[in-house]
Parts: structure tokens; C-alpha cells; sequence
């Protein structure tokens, strides 16, 4: 399992690479092959994930390191998916090396020692939590992702700085497409992410809801998530304001999940 982490996060960074020289050269040539790269990636992920038993002990997707690198797989397969509708491939440059990242915590064992819930692993609902969350978490990363490159699009379109030099990013219409899709998936996602995560709990001490650190952060995350779906879609919310709210949103939710976990 460890040699396919590796391999992964080997191929991810080698399409980010690729994908960034394809943005600064310009080559569509490059483009492509990081494309590619980035789905033989995400494959090789998989297979990393498909071997996880064969490990002593056997680790569990509840561990941090293992849940972060499921985030980011699921992230790349979305990704990978919207391709199929919209011209996207340019976000690769930024997903290769953050899918690197996290596919090679593992097998390097970092955030190894970080504290866990206390609660039993064992059961369908700790991993449904855990996979439900990372879910929701990796496209609502996209989302965020997403916004930071409309900004910078739209920032390049107002200042006219349209030469034959500059980055070919994707349209403001693709990337506020990626964003509006991202969050109508990825928010219900991180929903019942909560949902079985107090079932988890409920199970394992007869408590639905714990007033930890982890939690709170977690729970005024996901409110931050709802304002901005209300705003989005019932508020009539622009695309900037809603690409800025997306990039703040998922900086705020990734501490809350991770960050405060980290520092505890």
C-alpha cells in the first residue's frame, strides 16, 4: 500500500509540474499530458486505497493522514469529471501538487501522532462519517480552488492584461460553474458527513453532539457553508463575491477539521 502512496503522490506532482509548464510556456501539449497524468494518478490512488488491509495493523480511514489523502482523491476524480463538460485542465498546476501532498502524508506518516476522536472505529458509521466528509471536503476544495483562479482571472480581464505572455486560465464562466456545481454536491455531502458523525457518536456514548473544539470549529463551518448556499442561491450572490466566499469558506473549514485537530 505504502509503494502505491508513493507512486501516486510521484505521479501527482509530475502532472502539477507539467501542467504549470504548460501554463508558462504556453504548451496545450502539456496540458494534455498532465491531464492524463493527473487521471493516472488518481488510478494508482485508488489501487493505494484497495490495499490498505494488507497493512500491519491495518489502518483506518478515521486516522487524519488517511482521510486527507481520501479527500484529495476524491477531489482529483471530481476534477477530473467536470474536464468532461468544461475546460478546466489548467487547475491542474494547482491540484497535482496538493493531491502530492496529501497522498504522500501516510506513507511518511505525517499528523500520524495527532489525536484521534477516543471513540471505536469499528462499524459502518465511523467510515461513512469519514467518507462522507472527505467528500464533501474535497469538492468543496474545488470550489475554493476554483474561486482563487476567477479571482485571478478576473482580476487579469480588469486590467487588461491580455498579452500572448500570459497564463491561459479557464473562462470566468467555466470556473463559476465548477464552483456553483462543487458546492450543490459537496455541502449536502459535508451535511451528512455530520449527520453520521453524530450517529457514530450517539452509538458509541449515547451523546448526539460533544462540545469539543473539533466540533465547534466544525459546526460553525458547516453554518458558514449554509449562509453562503442561502446567499448563492436564494440571495442572487455574484459570481466574484461568491468565488471570494468560496476561498475564505474552505480556508476556514479545512482549519476547522484539520488545524484544530493538529493543534490540539
Amino acid at each position: 500500500m505504502t509503494g502505491f502512496q508513493q507512486a501516486a503522490a510521484a505521479i501527482y506532482l509530475a502532472a502539477g509540474i507539467a501542467a504549470l509548464l504548460g501554463l508558462v510556456l504556453p504548451s496545450p501539449r502539456l496540458t494534455r499530458l498532465a491531464v492524463w497524468g493527473l487521471g493516472l494518478g488518481a488510478a494508482v490512488h485508488m489501487a493505494a486505497f484497495a490495499t490498505l488491509h494488507e497493512l500491519q495493523p491495518v489502518p483506518q480511514l478515521t486516522d487524519l493522514p488517511y482521510a486527507i489523502s481520501f479527500m484529495a482523491w476524491i477531489a482529483v476524480i471530481s476534477l477530473l469529471v467536470l474536464m468532461w463538460r468544461l475546460r478546466l485542465a489548467e487547475l491542474t498546476a494547482a491540484v497535482g501538487p496538493l493531491a502530492f501532498l496529501a497522498a504522500f502524508m501516510p506513507s511518511m506518516g505525517i499528523l500520524a501522532g495527532s489525536e484521534g476522536t477516543g471513540l471505536p472505529t469499528g462499524g459502518t458509521m465511523p467510515h461513512a462519517h469519514v467518507l462522507l466528509s472527505s467528500a464533501g471536503l474535497g469538492l468543496l476544495g474545488i470550489s475554493g480552488l476554483a474561486g482563487i483562479f476567477y479571482l485571478l482571472e478576473h482580476r487579469r480581464l480588469k486590467s487588461k492584461r491580455l498579452g500572448k505572455g500570459g497564463f491561459r486560465l479557464p473562462s470566468l464562466e467555466a470556473l463559476d460553474r465548477v464552483n456553483v456545481s462543487a458546492l450543490v454536491v459537496g455541502f449536502p455531502l459535508l451535511s451528512l458527513g455530520l449527520i453520521t458523525g453524530s450517529a457514530w457518536l450517539y452509538g458509541a456514548s449515547g451523546q448526539i453532539w460533544v462540545w469539543s473544539p473539533h466540533a465547534i470549529w466544525t459546526l460553525v463551518g458547516w453554518g458558514i457553508y449554509a449562509a453562503m448556499s442561502l446567499a448563492r442561491f436564494a440571495g442572487h450572490q455574484g459570481a466574484r463575491q461568491a468565488a471570494a466566499a468560496a476561498v475564505g469558506g474552505f480556508a476556514f473549514l479545512l482549519f476547522a477539521v484539520i488545524g484544530v485537530e493538529v493543534l490540539r
